[in-house]
């Protein structure tokens, strides 16, 4: 049994893998301070699932309370950390900047301190697609250079990536980040295109469909990422003994850092999606057709190849199989 910190433990990726974690025998402590991005009712819903398991135990705390912070550490003293609370959203990030810097930046250095001072053994965090910015080569694979984001969200994230590796290469701390790829799914995020379009579409109401439809997404199913994670947190980050400063490779080093994709490796046309969805629900949508949004890109593919090498796991849920599972869960949860 291992003892993990699972930060954003209420939210959309962490409620499901601490959940994972319970049910093989590990402890978690999971960290979210419930704050009120969205509903905070889906949240505690969420966290529910968890705090009937005797191995769980919930922190209200936010990763910039850096006193809090360094006391959970030191109190718990644990095996792994897995970091997934963050501000998330592209476009929110375009009306509250400073929200990221606050929890992107000042919250990942103190989990970073946190596992530096308490000698961690493994540290998973979570970064994201969108740090492929401008890169228009597809599939997009981890060993792309990555220095044009276009949004603040994603260069919070690249951000993380560097920080990492300083503390790996300082501290021969073990770091590994894994960029996601459009999650999706039951107990998925309210802000987030699926739950968005479910509502408006059973509520009778019109569906934003930006691009005017010509986006791709590698939509990625909760339940894949959540085997992705796990199976990275049991393969702790080691030094790449192939890797050279005359030519530096992105994705592994000289320190203990690794960066994984976790996606579909199968990007599906956002219309295609559409329909799918409609033929699920049983009902058509209306849909209103708009420019693309400032900081939003055209087309995300994940090459996965180093995932499959390493942890031999490769994500594989159809979009039909996956939107089905989450009309299924939203009718229950919602009562429509």
């Amino acid at each position: 049994m291992k003892k993990i910190l699972v930060t954003g433990a209420a939210g959309f990726i962490g409620s499901g893998l601490s959940l994972r974690l319970l049910e093989r025998g590990d402890a978690v402590v999971g960290l979210d301070n419930m704050n009120d991005y969205y509903d905070v009712t889906l949240k505690q819903a969420r966290l529910d699932r968890l705090t009937t398991h005797p191995a769980f135990q919930h922190a209200r705390i936010s990763l910039e309370d850096r006193e809090a912070m360094a006391r959970l550490f030191a109190e718990h003293g644990f095996d792994a950390v897995v970091n997934l609370a963050a501000q998330a959203g592209v476009r929110y990030s375009l009306v509250n900047p400073h929200s990221y810097a606050e929890s992107n930046l000042v919250g990942f250095l103190n989990v970073l301190e946190g596992c530096r001072h308490t000698k961690v053994g493994h540290l998973v965090f979570a970064s994201s697609s969108s740090v492929y910015g401008a890169n228009r080569a597809m599939p997009f694979s981890v060993h792309h250079n990555v220095d044009h984001p276009v949004s603040l969200y994603a260069a919070t994230k690249k951000a993380n990536e560097l920080m990492a590796h300083a503390y790996a290469s300082l501290f021969g701390m073990a770091c590994t980040g894994l960029r996601f790829f459009t999650v999706y799914g039951p107990w998925g995020r309210p802000d987030m295109a699926l739950f968005l379009f479910t509502k408006a579409i059973i509520e009778g109401r019109p569906i934003e469909v930006f691009n005017n439809g010509k986006m791709r997404r590698d939509f990625t199913y909760i339940d894949d990422i959540v085997e992705g994670v796990v199976r990275v947190i049991d393969r702790v980050a080691a030094s790449d003994p192939a890797w050279s400063g005359m030519h530096p490779d992105s994705a592994t080093s000289y320190a203990p850092w690794r960066i994984y994709n976790i996606g579909n490796n199968e990007p599906v046309e956002l219309m295609r999606y559409i329909e799918v969805l409609e033929q699920c629900l049983g009902k058509k949508a209306q849909k209103l057709m708009l420019p693309m949004q400032a900081g939003d890109v055209a087309e995300t593919f994940a090459d996965v190849d180093d995932l499959v090498r390493d942890v031999g796991f490769k994500p594989a849920t159809t979009v039909e199989e996956g939107i089905a599972k989450f009309v299924a869960w939203y009718r229950e949860y919602y009562k429509v």
